[in-house]
């Protein structure tokens, strides 16, 4: 009999959950055997009665559960020996040679959580990493990122023109009362570049529809200059360009990113509003460099969604959070420093999805009950052992070279 757990998050701040009651409910129907367990939580964005409800059992203790459930990391002290874990352990992008773009909870040392995933032998599967032949992720929290992060660079922007702002989404905490909100504002003349065209992406252009902004093609965007609320979407294809003039191909530029540079200065000069909403591996370019900025004249707002601190977006200094999402950089410095009139405004919140937990958290759990919990409780097509990332002590083969990085 398989007993799963589904922990407390460790963020106060996070109140996701990786299974919702309901989803719960039709796990027990399907598998009669299966027990699964809830810790309880007074910040989880589900009440622990509709857990019980819906046949949970509610215990602190879960030490006897074979497999353990989180959404963020868990606090390496809070481990349990020798035990399955699945969670964002925000490790995919640590790469070969000991760096890494910074994910994941701020404060969190991923060194010291994977030392301890080692000692204390946990297998560790990482969502992130159930995708498909084709590395397509199964599931993620990323259309909500997106829907989120976009709502939250446009009241950023209402706010830098000095304009009646819409209530905060966790307030509101429904995502029909953010389309009606974003329905009912006026977004003046912004001209906004949206990069991507994964899960993120989607999420921001569903939103955008709301809006009373013109979604125009990236050609059209250099030459167009009607005094009206415009973006464009620039996709992988459009925002980056192969070194050596040769046409695009995604495949190679997957296997090989190094080879490709940004197109996106040619877009800044009338750009009021970059968000960034594209998947970022370390090795691809950087959409621009700061020394570049000094060309964006109109630039006022950067609403990086994907939040990768020193990423693709080098104004990202550090994560945002839901509370405060906001920060400012003087534009000749770009120091950190009080909002003003010559202030660059970001938005790098790296939980977004939490903003409308109860919504994110029910579409990450239908990913979970029918495209990896199957292949779990009964037979693994693949999926799983490839987002495997330790066990028995050791990095899996694919995972191996983080033995150096948190080594380093």
């Amino acid at each position: 009999m398989l007993k799963i757990a589904i922990i407390r998050e460790s963020r106060s701040d996070d109140n996701r959950t990786p299974l919702v009651p309901l989803h719960i409910k039709e796990l027990l129907n399907i598998y009669p055997k299966l027990k699964i367990v809830v810790q309880p939580s007074p910040h989880r964005c589900f009440l622990d009665k509709e857990y019980e409800k819906n046949g949970a059992i509610l215990s602190e203790d879960i030490r006897d559960c074979d497999l353990i459930l989180g959404v963020k990391e868990v606090e390496p002290n809070l481990l349990i020996e020798l035990k399955k874990y699945m969670f964002f352990s925000h490790t995919s992008k640590i790469q070969t040679d000991n760096s890494e773009a910074t994910q994941g909870t701020p404060g969190m040392d991923k060194r010291e959580l994977l030392k301890e995933v080692l000692n204390k032998k946990i297998t560790l599967i990482d969502y992130e990493n159930i995708r498909d032949n084709l590395s397509r992720r199964y599931l993620g929290f990323g259309r909500f990122a997106g829907i989120i992060g976009c709502y939250n660079s446009l009241n950023l922007y209402l706010q830098k023109l000095g304009l009646e702002t819409m209530p905060r989404a966790y307030k509101l905490n429904s995502y029909e009362k953010l389309k009606k909100e974003i329905n009912n504002k006026d977004f003046k003349n912004v001209r906004i570049v949206l990069t991507g065209d994964g899960r993120v992406a989607k999420g921001a252009l569903e939103i955008l529809k709301y809006t009373n902004i013109k979604k125009i093609s990236p050609e059209e965007y250099l030459i167009n200059e009607d005094l009206t609320s415009v973006f464009c979407n620039l996709t992988t294809s459009k925002y980056v360009s192969n070194k050596k003039g040769k046409d695009f191909n995604l495949q190679h530029f997957i296997n090989f990113p190094n080879h490709y540079s940004s197109e996106l200065n040619k877009y800044m000069p009338n750009t009021d509003m970059i968000i960034s909403s594209h998947y970022w591996d370390p090795k691809s370019p950087k959409l621009f460099e700061k020394k570049d900025l000094k060309f964006f004249k109109k630039l006022k707002v950067i609403g990086d969604i994907t939040c990768d601190i020193n990423g693709s977006i080098p104004t990202t200094l550090r994560s945002s959070t839901i509370l405060k999402p906001y920060y400012y950089l003087d534009f000749e410095t770009l120091k950190e420093i009080n909002q003003n009139t010559n202030t660059l405004s970001i938005m790098a919140v790296d939980n977004l999805p939490s903003e409308l937990p109860r919504d994110s958290s029910t579409e990450f759990s239908y990913g979970v009950i029918k495209e990896v919990l199957p292949y779990i409780i009964e037979h693994d097509d693949g999926r799983i052992i490839k987002a495997t990332i330790s066990k028995n002590g050791e990095f899996l083969p694919n995972y191996n070279y983080i033995k150096d990085y948190i080594n380093s």
